[in-house]
């Protein structure tokens, strides 16, 4: 999906940064770099923050967030030194590395800084905000004072403004600052523009904070109040500050960039990983099977569990991934299972990221026996479960996602369409990875692109929520563009669910 894309705004302050400068504090400023084929290159930079060890900066860096890739991205914390745009020009103060979707998927990140040498950069951190750039309009204030207090022994007063809004913890988080006016108590800025979801979440009825001061977007004209001058009883204010003009715009996002927004706007996308244990794949102990762990410590199953793995974890807050086998025989009864933790703990059958799925899956191998029939029925049934009781919420904040890593081999094709058939009235989708040469065909008719899928009764689905994609198309591919087929599908299966829910994706998770 090549045009998975929406925007997405960073905002960044430091904390107990690391002081470089001798006879004052550190002039600090961040950069962002993304990675392009294993080389960092520099995105975007903030503004400097003065002679100061606790930045919140101004400048925002607005990103385009691709649903389907991995963005790694890196902050950079530089100590401005001189009047160059080379970094090597300046002292480091540390940086912190991740993904952008880890960043979307938790909102807020607070990390320690790491410096060059692996080591912490003292007690130096960083807050990562993200906002996502959903509403459709755009803000352009022009602001000017008249009468402001003089604040300077030999001159007029410098002022600069600073935008705040609430957040839903009840903290101010500043969303733009203006450009300081030099020596003057009539002060004219520049006009800005911001969208209007980062000055007030979109809400125009929403108070927001100039410096110290409480406004609403309605005023155009508001007096500045010194809490320590108001005791006295002739004061009246420090100044009168004029918003000159206020003029609102509408930019739009394409079909395909609004599927992405309603796949963010979930509280989760929870992903269930079945990995099929039937005998069709031969033996674990011959090089031959697809289950056979080779030297390098991979098999065509793990490949595919990494690739998506790695893409859908950044989704779900707790990173915690039930994981479940099929066709296969367990000790101590050696009884065929078409529904079991592969981390043998059915009470808790979630393990902990993609790293948890690949050891539960390693340690499973050798101690069930593989069998069959191959019946994927079960294992879909097993999650609808989780999606019907998540039809008892208010809102659809939750959507499953099914994960069936399978040789193509199926028993059960009539109990199958049904279980899909079912599935599709509910937050769900199925992912389907086709491992080794089998013949696919029964998957392909299952991910019913070509016509719509029928139960055996003659019930057609409601929406289509199969995915099939064949792994060995994509065994020379880069991990992305695998990836980036395997979720093709599910932003607009997401939006479609919505639509006929009557649910728009900014009702599906509170502010």
């Amino acid at each position: 999906c090549a045009h998975c894309i929406t925007k997405v705004e960073l905002s960044v302050c430091g904390s107990n940064l690391l002081d470089r400068d001798v006879a004052s504090k550190s002039d600090p400023f961040c950069v962002l770099l993304h990675d392009v084929d294993g080389n960092w290159v520099e995105l975007a930079r903030t503004e400097t923050a003065v002679n100061n060890l606790n930045p919140v900066f101004g400048v925002k860096f607005q990103v385009d967030y691709h649903f389907e890739e991995v963005q790694k991205l890196k902050f950079a914390m530089f100590d401005e030194d001189k009047c160059s745009s080379q970094l090597y020009e300046h002292d480091f103060l540390g940086e912190f590395t991740c993904t952008l979707g880890v960043i979307v998927s938790n909102k807020k990140l607070h990390r320690p800084l790491i410096l060059a040498n692996g080591k912490p950069a003292g007690k130096g951190a960083i807050t990562i905000t993200a906002q996502e750039l959903s509403d459709n309009r755009i803000i352009t204030l022009t602001m000017c004072g008249r009468k402001l207090d003089k604040k300077d022994f030999f001159g007029k007063s410098d002022p600069y403004l600073e935008f705040h809004k609430q957040g839903d913890d009840g903290k101010w988080m500043m969303v733009h600052r203006t450009e300081v006016i030099k020596n003057t108590l009539d002060p004219v800025w520049k006009p800005f523009t911001v969208p209007l979801i980062s000055l007030c979440n979109g809400d125009v009825d929403r108070h927001i904070k100039v410096c110290l001061y409480i406004l609403c977007l309605y005023l155009v004209e508001f007096d500045c109040i010194n809490p320590k001058k108001q005791k006295k009883k002739s004061y009246k204010n420090s100044g009168v500050i004029i918003m000159k003009s206020c003029k609102l715009l509408v930019f739009f996002y394409t079909p395909v960039q609004l599927a992405c927004i309603s796949v963010l706007h979930c509280e989760c996308v929870f992903l269930q990983v079945g990995i099929d244990f039937t005998a069709s794949n031969g033996s674990p102990r011959e090089p031959s099977s697809l289950h056979y762990i080779n030297p390098m410590g991979s098999n065509e199953y793990l490949s595919a569990i990494w690739a998506v793995g790695q893409i859908i974890q950044d989704y779900d807050t707790d990173k915690m991934f039930p994981a479940l086998g099929f066709g296969a025989q367990l000790p101590p009864d050696w009884k065929v299972s078409h529904e079991f933790a592969i981390n043998f703990n059915p009470t808790n059958p979630f393990c902990s990221g993609v790293e948890g799925i690949v050891q539960a899956y390693s340690n499973c191998l050798p101690h069930i026996r593989f069998y069959g029939p191959t019946n994927f029925a079960p294992i879909i049934n097993h999650v609808a479960r989780f999606a019907t009781q998540a039809l008892q919420q208010d809102t659809a904040a939750q959507y499953f996602t099914l994960l069936i890593i399978t040789d193509g081999v199926i028993s059960d094709m009539d109990e199958t369409r049904h279980a899909i058939v079912q599935a599709a009235k509910l937050p769900m989708s199925i992912i389907i990875i086709g491992v080794g040469n089998a013949d696919f065909t029964a998957m392909e008719f299952l991910d019913g692109d070509s016509s719509a899928l029928r139960s055996y009764t003659g019930e057609e689905a409601v929406r289509d929520i199969v995915q099939f994609v064949p792994f060995r198309d994509f065994r020379n591919a880069p991990k992305e563009t695998l990836a980036k087929s395997i979720l093709a599908e599910l932003p607009q299966q997401v939006t479609q669910y919505f639509k006929q829910r009557n649910l728009s994706p900014s009702n599906t998770m509170p502010e």
